[in-house]
Parts: structure tokens; C-alpha cells; sequence
């Protein structure tokens, strides 16, 4: 099983070369100013799929001997979990950012167009849309506002599956917390394969993160929009971009801020610690969701490098469960993986159908 995977950022597109799940290499191409004349998100496409296939080539390496190409699933209607084939239907929706506009979406659209060019089929796996909640999980308090499952999906249905897997069990017998800890923070209750409750990391839901705010006082939230100070723009910026960490202690570098915790720097210390109260916090909701029965919590993500970051979490949680640390977010391994699994007939291949039902390209 050859894989050729690709994961495209902001600022960068990653893409790698997996055999039987395991890497043969990656690379990071790192973008400027060549977008600069791009109107939009979806042309950028065209040029990154090309800087990937003269990568390719420069390597010797002819995109025809791959079994499938992959790509990291982007802001979709809501989804279970799972392995999708892209589709035109997905395309239309990846391509006019129907859902919203992010990166991941472009993950799709190449995969598509080099499996197109190729005669090779591409795939998508836990996009970050992934939506198994409960109803109760969905109700905000105020009607029509419901809460959304936006979240690390990838990274958290990965380990969720390697840990089962280390454990003899399947996935779907367990009952999980985990907690992705990277520039956003999501912490998700996995019952028996469903992520049944988790937090919008994108949303302004849950706890800080090196970028974000989190979850805000809502009177003081208000008080901000109308104070006249501030474009609607730059309020996401500020939230989603320009919070948590960067707000108070500005950076987002956790080392950093453990050196300066190492120097006796008190505000750092109380910062980066709340965090972790926060996360902590979160867990034990999640906990009441699983009504107790936690077969572990899971911390994940850049941030589970950080030894005071798990030592604070880990203290306040590990009376729930075990505590079980897979530091790193390693997209590329867990789209291989993921697929993989699928393409051997152990995962279910999920079809995408457009939203509305009525729709002719459903």
C-alpha cells in the first residue's frame, strides 16, 4: 500500500510518502509571497498541487506507482467519523468553501486533481467537522444557537485508535477523554467509536490555548463588540489568533515561557497553569458525560511535550483514569494510518451526499 498524503496549512503545504502505513519521507514546502495575486483560497490549488509534483519529481518518484492519494479533510456539513472517497459532490463544497474557509479545504482539491490526472482515486479521512454528538450535547441555552463540533477529529480519532490497538481492544468498546492540547484545545468524550461531546476549538468554546481565548465572560464579550473600538474582524483575530497565551504572556512558544517559569517569572507561571486548570476542567465535564466509566484520558497534541503542562493536568484528572501522554500531532502518519486501515477493508469507505437531499449531485 503506497500513499501519497498531503496536509496544506496557512503558510505551508506538507505532504508525504508512506508503505504499508509507515513513512518513507515528508516535506514541508513553505509559502510567501506566491499567493499574494491569488483572489481566493481555492486558487491557490493549482499552484501548491504543482509544487508538490515537482517535489515529487525531483525525488524520481512518479505519482502514478501510488495505490491512492489522501488528503486532510477541510470545513465540510457535518460528518460522523470515518473515510470518505472525494467525490464531485465534495469538491463543489471544498472548492466554494460553502462550510467556511480554511486551508485543510485545499487537501481535498489537490488530492482530487493528481488522482484525477493519475486514474487513482483520493481520499479524505476525519475532517475537522466531524459531528457525532448527542442532542443534549448540542444545546447552547439559547434557541437556535446550537453548539458545534468543531475539533482535532484527526488527531484525536488516531491515537484514540492506536491506544485500543495497544490495548487488545477495539475502539468502539471503549469509552475515552482526550485532550488535544496545541494552538487550539479540544477536549473530546469518545463513547464506544463517537466523539458524543466535545469542544468548539475554533468557536470561542472551552479552554485557552496558546492562540485563542476560549470560553469569555459573555457580558464583558458584549461590552467589547459595542464599545466602538473594534470591527467585527478584528474580534475573531483577537480571539481565535491573538488570545490565551499570546494575549497575556505574548508568545505562543510554551518553551519560551518554561524558561522564563524556570527564571522565577511568577505571571508565567500562573498563566501557563491555568491553562492546564482549564483543560483539566474540561475533562472532568467530559467525565460527567461518560457518566464515570473512563477507560483513559488521552492527552495529545505540541503541548503534551510540555512537562508542566501534563504534570498540572495530569494531577488534577488522573482520580478519574489513567493518564496516557502521545505527545506531537502527526497529521500525515494518522491520514496514512486511517486510510490505510480502509483501504484494507478494516474501516468502512463513507460516501459524501451534499447536504440538501434534494440536490441533483448528491
Amino acid at each position: 500500500m503506497r500513499l501519497l498524503v498531503i496536509n496544506p496549512g496557512s503558510t505551508s503545504t506538507k505532504f508525504g510518502v508512506f508503505e504499508q502505513a509507515q513513512e518513507i519521507f515528508s516535506q514541508t514546502i513553505r509559502h510567501g509571497s506566491e499567493f499574494d495575486s491569488c483572489p481566493d483560497l481555492t486558487s491557490q490549488s493549482p499552484l501548491r498541487e504543482q509544487l508538490v509534483c515537482q517535489a515529487l519529481e525531483t525525488r524520481g518518484i512518479d505519482p502514478a506507482g501510488f495505490d491512492a492519494i489522501v488528503g486532510r479533510g477541510g470545513l465540510l456539513h457535518p460528518l460522523e467519523g470515518g473515510v470518505y472517497l472525494v467525490n464531485q459532490a465534495m469538491i463543489e463544497d471544498l472548492a466554494s468553501c460553502r462550510y467556511g474557509t480554511h486551508a485543510s479545504n485545499l487537501g481535498g482539491l489537490i488530492a482530487a486533481e493528481i488522482a484525477s490526472r493519475y486514474g487513482l482515486k483520493a481520499y479524505v479521512a476525519d475532517p475537522v467537522i466531524v459531528d457525532e454528538m448527542d442532542s443534549l450535547a448540542r444545546i447552547s441555552g439559547w434557541p437556535g444557537m446550537e453548539r458545534r463540533s468543531v475539533f482535532h477529529a484527526l488527531n484525536q480519532k488516531a491515537v484514540a485508535r492506536r491506544y485500543a490497538t495497544e490495548q487488545g481492544r477495539a475502539y468502539e468498546q471503549l469509552n475515552l477523554i482526550i485532550a488535544h492540547l496545541g494552538g487550539g484545545i479540544s477536549v473530546g468524550a469518545h463513547k464506544n467509536g463517537r466523539v458524543v461531546d466535545v469542544n468548539n476549538a475554533l468557536g470561542g468554546d472551552g479552554p485557552y490555548s496558546p492562540e485563542r481565548s476560549g470560553g469569555l465572560p459573555l457580558f464583558s464579550v458584549m461590552d467589547l463588540c459595542f464599545s466602538g473600538q473594534y470591527q467585527l474582524d478584528q474580534l475573531k483575530k483577537m480571539f481565535v489568533g491573538q488570545g490565551g497565551l499570546a494575549a497575556y504572556l505574548g508568545t505562543t512558544d510554551a518553551v519560551s515561557i518554561d524558561q522564563r517559569i524556570a527564571k522565577g517569572d511568577k505571571d508565567a507561571r500562573l498563566i501557563l497553569e491555568g491553562m492546564a486548570y482549564q483543560v483539566a476542567k474540561e475533562i472532568g465535564s467530559a467525565a460527567t458525560v461518560l457518566e464515570g466509566a473512563v477507560d483513559a484520558i488521552i492527552l495529545t497534541g505540541g503541548l503534551a511535550y510540555d512537562r508542566y503542562v501534563v504534570d498540572w493536568v495530569t494531577r488534577r484528572v488522573r482520580f478519574i483514569a489513567p493518564v496516557i501522554v502521545y505527545p506531537g500531532e502527526d497529521e500525515l502518519p494518522a491520514l496514512a494510518q486511517t486510510v490505510g486501515k480502509a483501504l484494507a477493508g478494516h474501516m468502512a469507505i463513507k460516501t459524501y451526499k451534499k447536504e440538501n437531499p434534494d440536490d441533483p449531485t448528491a
